[in-house]
């Protein structure tokens, strides 16, 4: 049975409207409708089969799910060359922010020193899909023990009108400021941010849990009007 079989196996009624209120910039009729937790088990069965690895040729796919249990075989893969060609040959047809943002590969986390040129690359592509995977890797990764200050201007000098393109940037920030809030809080003070990536990165910091309130309040003060 192929993965398109298993997803129309795995369909729930009335699950295409609410995932096309969730990801309104796709087709609806390229949306099957099967939830998160069937496609993780569709490609947890499917990992390291034939049928998989033809699968992961078979591009551009079709529907928003085969996407998400794409990029889910991807996200484990172990060996890091391999998971790297994978993830490349995929990105330029990653067209939504789920299939950009529910998967991380597991690989990545113990190869940051190769990663790090690689995510350099992904912020600077023009493919708004591209760039967002680069920040969100970059966010996950080295936001912790291997954070330099240099990394926050990667994303903060990312410039470009996509929607979902300006929320990865301050989605980026609002992370940065719960864990590395001396270093990233500058940038909202010195206001470089663009105004509506500011504000939005000051909104999703205030509602963080990982923000404590003191730097809460003090981040309110610089919200633009």
């Amino acid at each position: 049975m192929s993965v398109y079989e298993k997803l129309e196996e795995n369909k729930e009624e009335g699950h295409v409207d609410f995932m096309s209120k969730l990801v309104p910039n796709i087709d609806k009729k390229t949306i099957i409708g099967v939830k998160t937790p069937a496609m993780r088990k569709i490609a947890k069965d499917a990992f390291g089969t034939d049928e998989a690895k033809e699968f992961l040729e078979d591009l551009p796919h079709k529907y928003l799910e085969e996407n998400l249990v794409h990029s889910f075989i991807i996200a484990m893969i172990k060996d890091f060359d391999e998971c790297v060609e994978a993830v490349e040959k995929f990105l330029p047809y990653v067209d939504c922010w789920p299939v950009c943002d529910q998967a991380t590969p597991k690989v990545f986390k113990k190869n940051h020193e190769k990663l790090l040129p690689l995510i350099k690359k992904w912020i600077d592509s023009d493919h708004v899909y591209t760039a967002r995977f680069g920040m969100r890797m970059l966010m996950n990764e080295f936001l912790g023990d291997d954070f330099k200050e240099e990394y926050l201007e990667l994303v903060a000098k990312k410039s470009g009108e996509d929607y979902y393109l300006k929320m990865m940037v301050a989605w980026f920030f609002a992370t940065a400021l719960a864990k590395q809030y001396d270093a990233s809080v500058g940038y909202i003070e010195r206001h470089e941010l663009e105004s509506w990536i500011h504000n939005k990165a000051i909104q999703k910091a205030v509602e963080s849990f990982r923000v404590s309130d003191e730097h809460k309040e003090y981040l309110k003060k610089f919200k633009e009007k």
